[in-house]
């Protein structure tokens, strides 16, 4: 299970990695290439994924909270951000030209804050499922820290060398969707089977007073 875990969060920092250099490029050509706007994009980033980080952990203390169902509704949510992402940083960049410096910051930080704090959220969710099963933090962090940028590594690699020369911008925020959907998929079924030992343990539980019952 926990090697499943580690190939999900893999993927999805493959995905998330795959967004940030689209989505540069993006803002780029709407807002141009200079030292202003290359800190605002960066900084919109960064404080977005510190932002859901935060969030993530606040949300995670909760021991009854089902981790990673949640994780599964947030890899949703982004992929389906992702998917329309292009159109709606277009449409706004037309709507916000000439604005000032500090209103385009802020334009480009709204843009990208739901996705940011959703990618921010994800390693507390998943941090939060590990240590409950193996009581181990310094090793859950760690793991999944080195697998979610291990996959950003490999995203930067194949986004130069193969995805964006094949598939476009387009093309590749589409692959990140296909991707994010699909961790999805499988953190949700991980989270049912999760669930079975305790809806198994309900059902026998309330099973066992009827038998008594006809007993006696």
């Amino acid at each position: 299970m926990r090697a499943w875990i580690y190939l999900v969060f893999l993927l999805s920092g493959f995905a998330a990695l795959l967004y940030q250099i689209v989505w540069q490029r993006a803002l780029f050509a709407i807002y141009g290439i200079n030292i202003e706007s290359v800190t605002m994009v960066v900084t919109a980033f960064m404080l977005g994924l510190g932002i859901g980080s935060v969030v993530g952990g606040v949300v995670s203390k909760d021991p009854k909270r089902p981790v990673l169902l949640m994780f599964a509704l947030v890899e949703l949510g982004i992929g389906l951000f992702g998917a329309i992402s292009l159109g709606v940083f277009h449409a706004v960049g037309n709507a916000t030209l000439g604005m000032s410096a500090l209103a385009t910051f802020f334009v480009t930080f709204l843009l990208v804050l739901v996705p940011t704090l959703l990618m921010g959220s994800t390693l507390p969710l998943l941090v939060a499922h590990l240590v409950r099963s193996n009581g181990n933090v310094g090793k859950s962090v760690g793991t999944l820290y080195f697998v979610n940028t291990l996959g950003s590594a490999f995203a930067s690699a194949a986004a130069v060398l193969f995805v964006l020369g094949r598939a476009g911008q387009t093309g590749s925020v589409r692959v990140a969707a296909v991707l994010n959907v699909t961790v999805s998929l499988l953190a949700y079924v991980a989270h049912r089977r999760s669930q079975r030992p305790a809806e198994i343990a309900a059902t026998l539980s309330a099973a066992v007073p009827a038998e008594t019952a006809e007993v006696e």
